[in-house]
């Protein structure tokens, strides 16, 4: 839904400013300054000009990405003006040879002029269409440049690598984000929350982001917890009351041992264990004690068969007798496939001697340095995992460091500009474009395509030529059955235009699941996906070509 702004002006004091406070005008590379110097100092700074933010190729060996990050660009935008600190230290840091008219003009700075039209976030989307467009007086729009590609950059790249590990596990399947501890920095740890949810996760281990962004949260307790006690007799408090309120059971730790005793004599469970680690037990029952409610216990500490699954089971079923129904049990370490499927012969065994519906269905979460790759195999050995816990691999995108986004003038003073390259995959799309996505009878998107901001737009039910930017005998006609535009405003600046509303977290989320699931699959496989097709209509690509040939210089040989 678009919102009307009185006067076309954005009312910033609605937005709140960025996250992360360090995100200010002077997080930004130093010659952003030394070029809005010399801008100013030639009379430039107020052209209009209108860049491109995008990228130039899928990560992670995929052909598809999702858009993230556009609502921190916006708060940025909403809350920028540089303060009297921030001005002194550019001061220092330029030559004394710089007139202090320039820092007067910096004081007077916003982004009241600037508009930006974007996609929406949440979106998949593809190499070479812009993500954003931005247009104002080219010295702002430049300082705007190195903060919006750190704030996409990252959060793009994470977002689609936690959709990745999604697709990988499936829909059925929980998955964790347990990355703060591995991130890099406390930023990363935040932002890696905020986007591995965004992206398909179902919950988070940082409070803080929980906090932040209404991200669920779910954790239980670590080794150092279990190996921290020593025998049952530290309990000192043992008595639960039963769900129901209804009595108390005094000694707690008995019932357990009671339960134990039974499993360890039982006909179908029997040679499976003998003596459990007690100091494990005793640590399961106090936690136990402390969440009767949500009891969820890591159950390899010592050995997972012998002793974490038969004492969990113990408390578990002590549980059940109390009206309280235990979540289940997280693998850390080994053999993940075998071990889930142990665990679940092991519940099944228990439901079907007590007389106990639903204990087969415990819950089993499974972690340990999980990426694309072990999900992919543990699929393929079979496994009754319900739930992963990921981390490392996950939100320090170890698989690829960088989405490579860039930010390219595509237009100054109504003359489109080209940046020409011996590498084609870096020549840039000049002019101010329109971009559309065109789908097809089985509803799949079947293209992208760039047209001039002043062509028509395509219609559903007629024949358009697609041509690849830049080879010549890539082209296809399509006849696309929807078509939706890609940019929408953002940020009108002083023009009349609406501004959309920017979504609570839970709706990005949502779109991006929606999205995922309309890609055509042969997109989406992990092993050798269909690149999907970006294109330019037949007008746009002459233009292109045009100005490539102006531009170029002429060789001349001797």
């Amino acid at each position: 839904m678009a919102e009307t702004i009185p006067n076309g002006r954005p009312d910033s004091a609605i937005i709140d400013g960025p996250t992360n406070p360090m995100v200010t005008p002077i997080l930004t590379d130093l010659y952003q300054f030394t070029m809005a110097y010399a801008y100013w100092k030639a009379g430039k700074q107020n052209e209009r000009a209108v860049f491109d933010l995008y990228f130039r190729r899928n990560p992670f060996g995929g052909e598809y990405t999702i858009f993230a990050g556009l609502e921190e660009c916006i708060r940025f935008i909403a809350n920028f003006r540089f303060t009297e600190d921030e001005i002194a230290f550019i001061k220092l840091s330029l030559p004394q040879s710089c007139e202090d008219g320039f820092y007067e003009y910096l004081r007077a700075l916003d982004c009241s002029d600037i508009e930006i039209y974007s996609v929406s976030e949440g979106s998949v989307v593809f190499p070479k269409v812009p993500l954003m467009r931005i247009e104002g007086p080219i010295a702002v729009v430049q300082l705007l440049e190195t903060p919006f590609v750190n704030l996409i950059n990252y959060a793009s790249l994470v977002t689609t690598n936690a959709a990745r590990h999604r697709f990988v596990a499936g829909r059925s399947k929980i998955l964790l984000e347990f990355g703060l501890r591995r991130a890099q920095g406390p930023d990363g740890g935040i932002s890696a929350s905020k986007y591995c949810y965004m992206g398909g996760f179902d919950a988070t281990s940082n409070v803080a982001a929980g906090k932040l962004f209404g991200i669920p949260l779910r954790g239980t307790h670590s080794h150092a917890f279990v190996s921290s006690f020593l025998s049952p007799d530290e309990i000192i408090d043992k008595s639960l009351q039963h769900h129901d309120g209804s009595s108390v059971c005094e000694d707690f730790v008995s019932l357990v041992q009671t339960w134990l005793n039974k499993l360890k004599w039982s006909h179908l469970l029997g040679g499976i264990f003998s003596e459990t680690n007690q100091s494990e037990l005793a640590a399961f029952a106090s936690y136990a004690l402390a969440f009767p409610g949500s009891f969820l216990a890591l159950v390899d500490t010592y050995d997972v068969m012998r002793s974490g699954l038969p004492n969990f089971c113990a408390v578990a079923l002590a549980l059940n007798d109390l009206g309280y129904k235990a979540v289940g049990i997280r693998l850390d370490s080994g053999d993940l496939a075998y071990q889930s499927c142990e665990a679940r012969k092991f519940f099944c065994a228990i439901e079907k001697e007590f007389g106990l519906p639903g204990f087969g269905k415990t819950n089993i979460t499974a972690s340990n340095d999980l990426n694309e790759e072990t999900l992919d195999a543990l699929n393929k050995q079979g496994h009754e995992v319900d739930a992963f816990g990921i981390g490392t691999h996950l939100v320090t995108c170890y698989a690829q460091a960088a989405l490579g986004v860039v930010f390219k003038l595509v237009e100054i003073n109504n003359q489109p500009r080209i940046k020409l390259s011996e590498d084609v995959s870096k020549v840039s799309i000049p002019c101010k474009k329109r971009c559309y996505r065109l789908y097809g009878k089985e509803g799949y998107p079947l293209v992208d395509i760039m047209t001039g901001e002043n062509e028509p737009q395509p219609k559903v039910g007629e024949r358009i030529l697609c041509r690849h930017p830049f080879s010549e005998s890539k082209r296809a006609y399509v006849v696309p059955q929807r078509v939706e535009e890609l940019l929408k405003c953002f940020w009108p600046g002083n023009s009349d235009k609406t501004r959309e509303d920017l979504p609570p977290l839970k709706e990005i989320r949502e779109r991006c699941i929606e999205q995922l699931d309309q890609m055509r699959p042969d997109h989406m496989r992990r092993l050798n996906p269909t690149p999907y097709k970006v294109s330019v209509s037949a007008k746009l690509y002459d233009f292109i070509h045009f100005l490539w040939l102006n531009e170029a210089p002429v060789g001349e040989l001797q």
